[in-house]
Formats: structure tokens, sequence, C-alpha cells
């Protein structure tokens, strides 16, 4: 079910042309993680055709800049979203060369992946999907406060109510499942946005998870095919179920509402579906501020706490 009370002229079908239309991003600038690939390349485009100067941080620079080549107005950079010093070695780049920061869409990101131990022996998932964009934003807080009207975009999945964090064992030391570490990250984007919906309120920064739907883009690179023909996904050839899959521009659209529509001004801490926000998840807000106070501890970093 869908709120009545927030833009709904867009849709499941509707693209980042039909969202943008008559948008103006000229002035803005904006950080989109993942930007140059799948759904984090078309929001790019998207974000640039309408106006912004989008800075894509990557872990493959050159690749960026290729994929990027027929975007004008974006600036590569490097970042690996597993390693903390890097993170904080981009943020503080960022930070000499832009005063403000009016969009951050989080959306780099690894599923189903085989264990895999990054830092100091976190969870990749949960270490990329998550802890690395909860770093990000607290080493950008200056540059989002600054902008005035900032929006921060955490692009999850589709919820499901067995998700949960895994509190007793957060990065799966105890028996690893790519699905359950999966679906414990895209669980944190949800209550990442949630919390920080309701800590950038003071500072005009409001925060949306998305739900891009289900989309045909490098994030299935770990899995087999056999596996995705067994999820109904595609076919004994490869050829997707009908009506499942969204086309790439469908499926960012959503991010990209989040991120620029003026009908949210009134919103903050809400999953979206379908260019709509959904009605409220009720007993996230504790569970929020609990993973919160969690990805702190980790990472060493609540900046926004102490603005």
């Amino acid at each position: 079910m869908t709120s009545d009370t927030a833009d709904t002229m867009f849709g499941a079908h509707s693209t980042t042309g039909d969202v943008l239309a008559g948008v103006d991003l000229t002035g803005r600038t904006a950080i989109v993680t993942g930007g140059y690939s799948g759904l984090g390349l078309a929001t790019t485009r998207a974000l640039t055709r309408a106006g912004a100067r989008v800075v894509v941080p990557a872990r493959r620079p050159d690749a960026a800049r290729l994929a990027l080549a027929d975007a004008p107005g974006v600036e590569v950079d490097q970042v690996d979203l597993a390693d903390l010093a890097s993170v904080r070695a981009f943020a503080e780049r960022f930070l000499r060369g832009h005063s403000a920061l009016d969009i951050l869409v989080a959306g780099a990101g690894v599923m189903a992946c085989p264990e895999t131990r990054v830092g100091p022996g976190w969870e990749a998932q949960f270490a990329i999907n998550h802890l690395g964009h909860h770093a990000l934003v607290n080493l950008l807080w200056p540059a989002l406060t600054a902008s005035g009207s900032a929006r921060v975009v955490s692009v999850s999945s589709g919820r499901d109510p067995s998700w949960r964090i895994r509190w007793d064992d957060v990065q799966f030391e105890r028996g690893y499942d790519k699905w359950e570490a999966y679906a414990q990250s895209k669980l944190a984007n949800i209550l990442f946005a949630r919390h920080l919906g309701l800590l950038g309120r003071p500072h005009r920064v409001r925060a949306f998870s998305v739900n891009p739907g289900y989309v045909q883009t490098p994030l299935q690179r770990h899995l087999a095919v056999d596996e995705m023909v067994a999820a109904g996904w595609i076919d004994a050839d490869g050829t997707p179920a009908p009506g499942l899959f969204k086309t790439v521009e469908q499926g960012a659209a959503t991010q990209v509402w989040a991120a620029t529509s003026p009908h949210l001004d009134a919103y903050g801490g809400d999953y979206c579906v379908d260019c709509q926000v959904t009605d409220g998840i009720p007993g996230d807000s504790g569970t929020a501020a609990r993973l919160w106070a969690l990805s702190a501890e980790l990472t060493g970093l609540d900046l926004i706490d102490r603005v």
C-alpha cells in the first residue's frame, strides 16, 4: 500500500526521464556511488541531463571514466567502500573541492557473493552495502548540511518481513549464508535511511531508502544461471520471465525521484517503491537507532550527533 499524500503521478513503469521532466538541477552537486554501472549509471546520466554536476567515486576509476565518457559534467574519483581509509580520503578530497553536497545516492553494492572478508574481518556485503555508506555520509556531513536542502538516497531492495539484523553475529562469523547476509545489508540500508531522516531533519537533510524492483544489471554477477532459473527469473535459455524485470531506466526512476522530487519536502526516513512513499514501517525506529549505534561503534564515526 502506498501513501496518497505524496506525488502519485508516477509508478512502476515511470522512467528517469519521466520523473525529471521539467526539473532543473543546474548548480546542484551530486554524488552517486556505483554511478558507472547498472542503475547507478542510469542515475548519473539522468542527473547530468537535468544539469547537475555529478561526482562518481569508483573502485575502478578507469572503468568508470570509460563508461561515463558520453556523460558531460561528471567527475570520477577513487573510493573503495570496503576500506574506511579510502572512504575518508575521498571525503577529504571532496570537501576540499566542493562547498556543498545536494544529493548523495548510495547505490554501490554487492549481492549474494561468496564469503568475503574485508577491513578488520567484516562480512563484505554488510561492509560495502552499509558500513561504507554510513562512514561516507558521516564524513560528508558538513557538505550535506551546507546545502540547505540535501537528499540522501539509500538503494535497498524489496523488503521481506523475514529480514533481520543478526545482532549476535552481524559479521556472519558463525556460518555464512549469502542470501541472509544480503538481506541483512539491504535491511540495514532501510534502517540507515530511517534514522538518518530523524537526525537530519533539524539540518534540512532528508533521507530515503528505495526498492528499485527487479532489474537485470551486473549486480547479479555472482549468481549462476541455474540459480536464476530455479528462482524463476529466467528460463533455461536465459530469457527473462515475462513482466518480471523493469528496464534500467525504470529501475533507476525511484531513486532519482527520491533524490529530486519537491513533493517529498515534507518527508524523510521513508521507504519508497515505484516512485511512491510507502506507509510507515512500524517498530523500525528503535531498531534503526540500534543499528546506527552499532555502525558508529564499528566505524568510529558518529559525527552527526555532534553537530
